[in-house]
């Protein structure tokens, strides 16, 4: 391991605004003591929204730069990324923003039943091949109706329109109120300033040529999901490595 991740992987240790919870903990079925409680973190008693697989928190900064009424939690598992933002936060004083290091499957052992108002899903691994692993899945829509308030708002960005056409499937099989949904978001909507947050690996997709796509939703409980049948053609190009340089 370079002395530049052990640098900081030791910085994550002393932020005050990173949460790391140990695996073994998790895998002793422990829940994080402040959930259900994040407002006494954050001091206040605003909404909390997450951004699952926040990679460096580019996106989660820029959210919270926007709505300082908001309370902000970027999540993901890979520190060294998450280090970026976490800084950044603290050089400009965000007291809206929060970072925690943990799997996405983990998320309702760290918030209660109607703790988060939205979730933000950005640039995420498409996931072609294992339907089970898409952060769009019936699977993990489940998951998120855990800790979602009722009426509760997914929102999926990305450049994948395998991911894009599949999700838009999965909302209307289910029979899930669609929001908003655009196939172009910087031609249509160059002007909606949280949709123009651009993360360094969106820039680099648009750089390419690709569109970027964006879906909002509300996920509503249901005795059994349906997942879509219909074959979706693969995106012809190859992720980034890591597919999460954001």
């Amino acid at each position: 391991m370079s002395k530049n991740k052990l640098a900081k992987f030791a910085d994550m240790d002393r932020f005050p605004n990173v949460l790391q919870f140990p695996y073994k903990d998790i895998a002793q079925g422990k829940t994080f003591e402040y959930r259900g409680r994040w407002n006494e973190l954050f001091g206040n008693g605003n909404p909390i929204i997450l951004e699952l697989g926040c990679g460096r928190g580019e996106y989660t900064i820029g959210l919270a730069a926007l709505r300082p009424d908001i309370n902000f939690v970027g999540i993901d598992i890979k520190g060294a990324r998450m280090w970026a933002g976490a800084k950044t936060a603290l050089q400009q004083d965000m007291r809206n923003v929060m970072f925690l290091r943990t799997e996405i499957e983990f998320i309702d052992r760290f918030f209660a039943p109607g703790e988060v108002s939205e979730i933000w899903i950005t640039f995420p691994d498409p996931q072609m091949q294992k339907v089970r692993k898409r952060l769009t899945s019936t699977k993990f829509i489940g998951l998120y109706l855990r800790i979602l308030k009722q009426h509760g708002v997914i929102n999926l960005k990305t450049d994948s329109n395998f991911l894009f056409t599949y999700t838009k499937l999965m909302v209307g099989k289910n029979n899930f109120k669609v929001v908003d949904c655009i196939e172009d978001v910087h031609k249509e909507r160059p002007e909606d300033g949280i949709l123009a947050i651009r993360t360094a690996y969106e820039t680099l997709w648009l750089q390419r040529g690709l569109t970027i796509k964006f879906i909002s939703f509300v996920p509503e409980s249901r005795a059994e999901f349906i997942e879509p049948d219909e074959k979706i053609p693969f995106d012809e190009y190859r992720s980034v490595e890591g597919n999460k340089e954001k």
